[in-house]
């Protein structure tokens, strides 16, 4: 039986077209890490102007695939992550499309990934709202398409993820997946910072904001968000960056923070196991 310890990066993007793909997972594995959940990127990185349900495919497809070779890579598992990146709605804006018309097709971009999710070829889902100043009207989209992302994790019995605008307060959002039937701490905000009310953050692994996260007890899990564009190589943060805060937190003494990020809370907001997975 192995004695390695899981390490999970809850949050990046491996990019099998334009970017190192199955590579970068090799990278993260030589460095220590075990588990990666792998998120759909957008799919205008793929060349494709989405106007139906079948153009959300092709950027879903691309992520099944190179999430399954990256679990041939790693000592654990590779799950894959499916939704819509909330800066889709700019896109679509400027495309002619107005705000009503852009929510149906994000929704049903949404509707799409949730396929993936019932079929159990993804995990959870993905979806958020801008993090960016965008005019009411958008906004409102923004957060009926979110919302219909927790309908679908209510239903599905699944996580969703959520790109939003930075914040440490975010109960009503909670409370609204929880009026959709999902439990609150299975709505994970990336790229969070150490602490957070309302969702599970994904905290992006900044020492400092690690150290908040652990000195505070509560969920949490660890990401790189990387972005896996050959464009922009210092971007966000690179794929040894989880295994290596890992190491320097164990030698900090967080070993209790570590069981949470990497084991217990995955457990209870995805509903898998980190270390029963290891090969």
């Amino acid at each position: 039986m192995t004695t390695q310890q899981p390490i999970l990066d809850n949050h990046l993007h491996l990019d099998p077209v334009n970017g190192r793909g199955v590579e970068a997972a090799e990278t993260f594995a030589a460095a220590g890490g075990t588990h990666l959940l792998v998120v759909n990127k957008p799919s205008w990185h793929y060349g494709v102007d989405v106007s139906d349900a079948s153009d959300f495919r092709v950027a879903y497809e691309h992520t099944l695939s190179v999430t399954e070779a990256a679990s041939s890579v790693v000592p654990g598992t590779a799950w894959p992550v499916l939704g819509v990146h909330p800066g889709l709605i700019s896109t679509l804006l400027e495309r002619g499309y107005n705000p009503d018309e852009a929510t149906a097709l994000m929704q049903t971009g949404l509707d799409v990934a949730a396929e993936y999710v019932r079929s159990g070829e993804a995990l959870a889902l993905k979806s958020g709202r801008p993090h960016y100043d965008v005019s009411t009207a958008v906004w409102e989209a923004s957060n009926a398409v979110m919302r219909h992302a927790f309908s679908l994790g209510g239903a599905l019995d699944c996580a969703v993820q959520l790109h939003t605008e930075q914040s440490e307060e975010m109960t009503a959002v909670a409370e609204w997946a929880e009026s959709a039937g999902m439990a609150a701490n299975r709505v994970v905000k990336h790229y969070a910072a150490g602490r957070l009310s309302g969702p599970t953050p994904s905290v992006i692994v900044d020492k400092d904001e690690l150290k908040r996260a652990a000195s505070a007890g509560a969920p949490f899990m660890m990401e790189t968000d990387f972005i896996d564009d050959p464009d922009r190589p210092g971007a966000v943060m690179g794929p040894k960056t989880v295994p290596r805060r890992t190491a320097w937190m164990r030698d900090e003494g967080y070993d209790t923070a570590l069981e949470i990020a990497h084991v217990k809370t995955p457990r209870a907001v995805y509903g898998i196991e980190t270390r029963e997975t290891l090969s």
